[in-house]
């Protein structure tokens, strides 16, 4: 029983045309996971702005969720620390494919002002392919809705 518990889960292949990791763009809607690799939140904020009332993300078809197995891909924002490099590959892992890595704001795109920390493992791109880059220190709210509507397809 805690075997079974404690195995990945089997899922089937939908009969027909499957997309791949080529296929550009989700259609309709595409839910995110946000993952703080080690920010300082000033991309926090902002992402918050873009998801609020007046930036309305949603009526795009963006929404973040809590949990990897129920998104599209991954919305990371800071560098990535050391202490943070196996909890993202491992979220990365349990997002099902096809998935996409965003990654937002200068430090999740090449390290930004703490490339040469003590405690950090690199930029998101050190450790996963990137598929969208959000740049800006921190990135504007209509930057990142403008970066995110073009994942959805709107």
């Amino acid at each position: 029983m805690l075997a079974a518990l404690l195995a990945r889960p089997v899922t089937e292949d939908i009969p027909g045309e499957q997309p791949d990791d080529t296929t550009p763009l989700f259609r309709g809607s595409v839910q995110l996971r946000h993952i703080d690799a080690g920010s300082c939140n000033g991309c926090e904020v902002e992402i918050a702005q873009a998801f609020a009332p007046h930036g309305d993300l949603l009526r795009f078809g963006v929404r973040l969720v809590a949990s990897p197995r129920h998104a599209d891909g991954v919305l990371v924002t800071g560098v990535v620390t050391k202490n943070m490099a196996a909890p993202l590959l491992k979220t990365l892992d349990a997002v099902p494919r096809p998935r996409r890595v965003v990654a937002c704001g200068d430090c999740a795109i090449d390290g930004g002002i703490f490339a040469a920390a003590y405690g950090v493992a690199g930029p998101v791109g050190a450790l996963t392919p990137v598929d969208t880059e959000i740049p800006g220190c921190p990135p504007a709210p209509s930057t990142i809705i403008a970066a995110l509507r073009g994942l959805s397809g709107r």
